[in-house]
């Protein structure tokens, strides 16, 4: 028999900010939007060689606006190098790709400010009932971005990657936030959007997990167990019960 839920721990990125739409594809997403042809495929290393210098890069004081903005200066430089032409043809590329990157960051930061306000009261509900944490692979300043999106005084406890020297799906950034909280796998549910990183993370440290994802992702994932999976974070209060 499984124990009575008493903690429920989030991830951060493509979960609070997003109904399960990690931030590289809403990234992707984004600049498709804005007329960049490029495969998803082909612009996950460029993410990637976008979001890694901000490991540690940023102040811990940044927030969310600061972190998405430095990340699109990023992208911009990142997706500028691989354009073909001389060196007069990239400084015109990069300078309208500047006002691109601006564009992308405000849609992106709209859409966070949107789903923080939906997302909202969903957690203030569960705040009354279990504990809650936030456990995310992130830049050294998560507290930062909690506190600027309203979200601080719902979580007992922000564990980030980079301050705590481990990332999921490591046990140890798990165990972290359980100790802190003082809680328990066995009364505790992660609720995250990454399979490799949440879930697996999840099952090594012997916790229940919850996946939040598009229908058409979780379409392709087969054999799901029922009431492990959400579209919206409001649908959890039902699975809860």
């Amino acid at each position: 028999m499984k124990e009575p839920i008493e903690t429920l721990l989030f991830d951060f990125g493509g979960t609070l900010d997003a109904d399960g739409v990690p931030w590289k594809e809403r990234f992707h997403a984004l600049y498709r939007a804005e007329g960049l042809d490029m495969a998803a495929d082909a612009f996950a290393p460029v993410f990637f060689a976008a979001d890694t210098p901000l490991v540690g890069g940023l102040s811990p004081t940044a927030d969310l606006s600061r972190t998405v903005h430095a990340l699109t200066a990023n992208l911009e430089v990142e997706l500028a190098h691989r354009c073909n032409g001389n060196d007069a043809t990239k400084t015109a590329i990069e300078q309208s790709n500047s006002r691109r990157g601006r564009r992308v960051a405000s849609r992106f930061l709209s859409d966070s400010s949107a789903a923080f306000a939906r997302n909202g009261p969903v957690l203030k509900a569960l705040s009354e009932q279990y504990q809650l944490g936030i456990v995310s692979n992130f830049y050294g300043n998560l507290e930062a971005v909690c506190h600027g999106a309203g979200l601080t005084s719902l979580f007992a406890v922000m564990v980030d990657s980079h301050r705590v020297g481990a990332e999921k799906p490591d046990p140890a950034i798990f165990r972290a936030a359980l100790g802190a909280l003082g809680a328990t796998p066995e009364t505790t549910v992660f609720v995250g959007d990454s399979l490799r990183r949440d879930r697996e993370g999840a099952r090594r440290t012997g916790m229940r997990f919850i996946w939040i994802a598009p229908q058409d992702v979780q379409a392709a994932e087969a054999n799901l167990p029922p009431k492990s999976a959400v579209t919206e974070l409001r649908d959890l209060m039902q699975i809860l019960r």
